[in-house]
């Protein structure tokens, strides 16, 4: 999308993108990023961008009772679907509707903020990262992740699409990969910012993705181009599933595919 805050899902496609993304996509993404700010039992942290609310989730197990956790996403209806799922063991969660852009919250109230794969949406990346420094304490750590490349998966979807569907649909579905910040744009951006000890690496995992002719589909049900892909004939999903199935045979592994994926991540102090 070119207006980064246009990046908006319907209540169902929020509920899709929990079962779906948050859980596959993302999921395995979650302990790397939280091991590279190193939250403490008792500490405050701040979940910028925080979907559904799994890096939130995780936090709160991390920071226990006596921490405190804040999720924020402009999108209401992952803040809908956030507070719907059970509490995990740990701290409590606030969740809160609001643009990372004015995060509303008190200077200095967070020892750790985490944003995983957010920034690349925002429309104003600098005062974004003005406002995450804003709500940090002295010597507040900062982690956050955005996307390296198209990636394995992501890369044969766009293809599918342009080939089934159109240009159009594949340059929505992967506009937010394809706008990630360069390495060099994300250390003048973060001292930019404020902070200190900027530190940007490529973290790496393997992802396993189930079924992923099927999962294809509902992936791109938990996306802004859901409508479209409902749109589609069931012949026209079919064939989106399959291009990207047989584009990722060399990666089969039991009832799916486990391919590698690499992604930025920034680590920061205030």
């Amino acid at each position: 999308m070119i207006k980064h805050e246009q990046w908006q899902v319907s209540a169902t496609a929020a509920e899709q993108y929990e079962r779906v993304v948050a859980r596959y996509i993302f999921g395995p993404w979650t302990p790397l990023l939280l091991d590279a700010v190193h939250l403490a039992e008792g500490e405050r942290a701040l979940d910028v961008a925080c979907g559904t609310g799994v890096v939130a989730r995780m936090a709160a197990e991390r920071v226990g009772p006596r921490g405190r956790v804040v999720g924020i996403d402009l999108n209401p209806g992952m803040i809908r679907v956030a507070g719907s799922l059970p509490a995990p063991a740990g701290g409590p969660i606030e969740w809160i509707a609001r643009s990372a852009l004015d995060l509303g919250l008190p200077d200095a109230s967070f020892d750790a903020v985490l944003c995983q794969q957010g920034l690349q949406f925002f429309p104003d990346r600098a005062l974004a990262l003005r406002e995450m420094r804003r709500v940090l304490a002295r010597r507040g750590r900062l982690a956050l992740s955005v996307w390296n490349s198209l990636g394995l998966y992501n890369g044969a979807v766009d293809r599918a699409l342009a080939r089934f569907v159109s240009r159009q649909a594949a340059d929505s579905f992967a506009a937010s990969r394809r706008q990630s910040p360069a390495e060099r744009d994300l250390q003048r951006l973060a001292t930019g910012a404020g902070f200190s000890d900027v530190d940007v690496r490529v973290d790496r995992t393997d992802v396993h993705l189930p079924h992923i002719d099927q999962f294809t589909i509902d992936h791109l049900a938990a996306t802004p181009i859901a409508s479209t892909i409902a749109a589609a004939d069931r012949e026209t999903q079919m064939q989106i599933g399959a291009g990207v199935k047989d584009e990722l045979q060399r990666y089969a592994d039991g009832d799916g595919v486990t391919y590698p994926e690499e992604t930025f991540v920034l680590t920061a102090r205030a």
